[in-house]
Order: C-alpha cells, then sequence, then structure tokens
C-alpha cells in the first residue's frame, strides 16, 4: 500500500471545500486531477473515502482517517517549510482562524501588512466562533489561530504560559451613541450605566462582560441578546440600548457613536498560536513577529494601561484612565 501527499492533500481539499470543483480551485489544478488522486486513494484502501454528492461528505471510512490525513499534510508542510526557513526562502499557505470581533477589526489591517511585509506567505482565514477556532486548530482544519486569553498548558502538576505570540492586549470600552449624556466624559463607570438598557452578543465575550459587571458589583440583566456584531452597533446607533466593546472594535465604530474606556478597567490577551499536540507551520513565527511590530508601529492605537494589561480578577479598581487619544485605531478588532 502506497499513500502519498498529493492523495491526501487532494482529499482534504475536496472535504474543505465541499466538492470536486471547488477543490480543484483551491489546489490550482484540474478537477479530473483532483477526481484522480482522491480515486487513487480510495484503491489504495480498497474502501470509498467520499460521498459523490452536493455538497461532498465523508464515509464512515473517510471520517476516520480524515484526522490523520490533516497530521500528515501538516507535518510535511511542516518539512518543506523548514527547508524554506533555514535557505530564506519561507513560502507556503498558513490557514488562520479567528472570531468574529478578530476577524472584522484586526484581520483586515494584518492581511494587508502581511501581503507587503511577506509576501511569499499566503493566509487563509477562517471565521468562527471560540469553540470552532479551538477545535480547528486541534484538529488540523488550521495552521494556526488568534486565541482570545489562552488558557495556561498543563506542566505536569503546573501549569506553565500557553504557547504562542501575544498581539495585544485588548481592553474593554463602552459604546454609547454620542448624544449620550455621558458621551463626553473622558471615561465612563460601568455602574453609571446601571438604568440604561444593556444590549449583549451571546458568545465568547458575554462571560468576560459578566465578570465586568460582577467587578463593579451589578448583576447582568441583558434587554437584547444580539449575535451579528454589526446589528449590536446598530441597535447602539438607533438609541435602543449601550453596550460593552474591546477596543479592537474601534475601527469599526461609525461616528455618530462613542467607545469609552470603561471602569472597572479590565482587557483580554489576543494570541496568536500554532496547535498544542503538531509542530508549528514554521511560517506562524515570522507572521507573529511581523504583525507585532506592525501593531507596536501603529500611532492610531492609544496604548493600554498596566492595569488593563492585567487579566479578568477582582482587582481594586484603579484609578480612571487617561482619555484616549481622539485619533481611532485603524486595524486592530476582536472578540
Amino acid at each position: 500500500m502506497t499513500v502519498n501527499i498529493p492523495q491526501l492533500r487532494a482529499f482534504l481539499a475536496v472535504v474543505d471545500a465541499g466538492g470536486f470543483s471547488a477543490a480543484a480551485a483551491e489546489l490550482g489544478i484540474s478537477q479530473s486531477a483532483v477526481s484522480h488522486a482522491v480515486a487513487s486513494l480510495e484503491r489504495e484502501l480498497a474502501a470509498p473515502l467520499l460521498v459523490r454528492a452536493t455538497p461532498a461528505r465523508t464515509t464512515a471510512l473517510g471520517e476516520r482517517i480524515l484526522p490523520h490525513a490533516r497530521i500528515a499534510l501538516s507535518a510535511a508542510r511542516s518539512v518543506e517549510q523548514i527547508a524554506a526557513e533555514a535557505t530564506d526562502t519561507l513560502t507556503g499557505t498558513v490557514r488562520l482562524a479567528a472570531t468574529p470581533t478578530v476577524c472584522q477589526g484586526l484581520i483586515p489591517g494584518l492581511l494587508r501588512h502581511w501581503r507587503t511585509d511577506q509576501p511569499r506567505i499566503t493566509v487563509r482565514v477562517f471565521e468562527g466562533d471560540s469553540a470552532e477556532v479551538s477545535g480547528w486548530l486541534e484538529d488540523g482544519t488550521t495552521d494556526a489561530a488568534i486565541l482570545i486569553d489562552p488558557p495556561p498548558a498543563a506542566a505536569g502538576r503546573c501549569h506553565r504560559p500557553g504557547p504562542g505570540i501575544l498581539l495585544a492586549v485588548d481592553g474593554y470600552r463602552a459604546l454609547l451613541p454620542r448624544d449620550h449624556p455621558l458621551a463626553d466624559e473622558p471615561f465612563v463607570d460601568l455602574r453609571d450605566l446601571e438604568d440604561d438598557p444593556f444590549l449583549i452578543s451571546p458568545n465568547g465575550c458575554e462571560a468576560r462582560i459578566r465578570t465586568i459587571h460582577g467587578l463593579a458589583g451589578l448583576r447582568l440583566s441583558p434587554t437584547h441578546r444580539v449575535r451579528d456584531l454589526t446589528t449590536l452597533i446598530s441597535m447602539v446607533q438607533a438609541g435602543i440600548g449601550v453596550t460593552v466593546l474591546s477596543e479592537v472594535s474601534r475601527s469599526l465604530i461609525p461616528p455618530d457613536l462613542v467607545l469609552l474606556p470603561l471602569e472597572p478597567q479590565t482587557s483580554r490577551r489576543l494570541v496568536l498560536t500554532g496547535p498544542h499536540a503538531r509542530p508549528w507551520h514554521p511560517a506562524i513565527r515570522a507572521l507573529a513577529e511581523s504583525a507585532v511590530g506592525h501593531l507596536a508601529r501603529n500611532a492610531c492605537r492609544p496604548p493600554l494601561s498596566e492595569e488593563e494589561a492585567a487579566p479578568l480578577s477582582p482587582q481594586s479598581s484603579p484609578s480612571p484612565p487617561s482619555p484616549p487619544s481622539p485619533s481611532s485605531a485603524s486595524a486592530p478588532a476582536s472578540a
């Protein structure tokens, strides 16, 4: 039995793209070449791996070998990229997963920067909720992910910080209409918004916003739960209520709204990382280092205080923050 990398690459492309035609476009080869590669893999394994339907789906055997195929292809890419790195010709494709707010606010600016700073590396973005992003990273669907406050990695009985490169410390802010009574204040105490209808997006941010309310001695009782971030912003525009977003969302905020520093001051960590159980794609570190330098040079982002750099925890409230720079952030955004 001889199973080769092109066969596995074609099989995975059909699974991920949902069909042979889309897989061919993704791989840059003909549809007949994709069909031939998958058929030859099925002959080697003496069983069908795909149900030819729309969309294409795996058989029971195909589902069983899927994670192993991802690991094999990831390992092959790592071998190729390590060799490229050694000869200073780093190239390839990195599949990057992130949550919607990160994709909407942070990713566009990074893609634009990487296109000029790392032109030989192609980045493909996968958007999903926090659970999907973590799952894709570990099952090999993606090579890297921007995780929010990743948990520490277990090391025996101790815990050490998980692997990854810190891209940003993202502070939480109050989002208000510009005609709100507190819109001209240098910062907003969450307790002063207790009588305002509160809007929330029931995703990974809800637990953090609930923690912020707890630090302020308040109980989170949202008036509306809105899944989509753009809908949430539109409802604040319409005067339906107020909400809390992260600083990385600033580039998405229209001029008739204000995003103000929030008391209690809290933040989250945005970390670019690879999988725990497999070797990293060598290009990940190059992308991360490039991103860190780009974000550090981004003068539009107001600096975060030491208090904001601390993770969410029940600490005594720090002194009110200084007003942010009047210029708005251009690239960052995450959730």
